[in-house]
C-alpha cells in the first residue's frame, strides 16, 4: 500500500462475498469515521502463555519475545496481563521449538485454526454505532480482541470454522447487504 499512497493512486478493495458491489476505495480522502473494509486472515495458531510466577513476573514478556525472535517468527495479535499473554502466529514450522522453552517457565495452550478477520476504517472508536458489534456477534465465540495500537482498525480472532458466519454478519451490518 507504501508506494500507491506516496503517489497519490486510489485502490479499489472488492467485496469477495458480493464481488459485484461497488466495494471501497481507499485514498488519501477520508469523509466520515467508522469501519470501510473486512478482512480475513487463515491457518492462525492461537498461544496462551502463562507464567509460573503468578504476581511481579516482571522480565516475563521479554524471556517470551525472545524465544519467538530466536526462531524467526512473527507475532499478528497480542493482548497481555501482567502473568499471562496471548498471541498469534501465522507460521508455525517452530512450533514445537518454541513450545518447549515457553514450557520452561509457562504453562501453555494451543488452538490451531483460527482465522483473524479484521476491521479497518478511519477513526473506528469514535464511530457512534461500533459498540453495536459486539451486539450483532453475541452469539459468535471471540477467541481474542486486539484493539489500540491504531485508532483505524480491531483484530478479532475466531475458530476458522465460525469465520463465514462472522464475515456475513459483520458485512450484513456494515454494509446493508442481503443475507447469503
Amino acid at each position: 500500500m507504501l508506494p500507491v499512497r506516496e503517489d497519490g493512486i486510489p485502490v479499489r478493495l472488492k467485496n469477495t462475498m458480493d464481488p459485484a458491489a461497488r466495494g471501497t476505495s481507499i485514498t488519501s480522502n477520508y469523509f466520515e469515521t467508522g469501519i470501510k473494509a473486512i478482512a480475513a486472515k487463515d491457518d492462525i495458531t492461537a498461544i496462551k502463555i502463562k507464567s509460573g510466577r503468578m504476581l511481579q513476573a516482571h522480565g516475563f514478556l521479554k524471556k517470551v519475545f525472545e524465544i519467538f525472535e530466536t526462531y524467526e517468527t512473527s507475532i499478528d495479535m497480542i493482548t497481555t496481563s501482567e502473568v499471562a499473554v496471548s498471541l498469534t502466529i501465522d507460521d508455525d514450522k517452530n512450533l514445537d521449538k518454541i513450545v518447549s522453552e515457553l514450557e520452561t517457565f509457562a504453562s501453555i495452550e494451543i488452538d490451531k485454526n483460527q482465522s483473524i478477520i479484521c476491521l479497518v476504517g478511519h477513526a473506528i472508536v469514535d464511530h457512534e454505532s461500533t459498540h453495536k458489534l459486539f451486539k450483532i456477534l453475541k452469539d459468535v465465540k471471540i477467541r481474542m480482541i486486539s484493539y489500540g495500537g491504531s485508532k483505524n482498525n480491531i483484530s478479532l480472532l475466531v475458530d476458522t470454522k465460525n469465520k463465514i458466519k462472522t464475515l456475513k454478519k459483520l458485512n450484513n451490518y456494515l454494509f446493508d447487504l442481503v443475507a447469503v
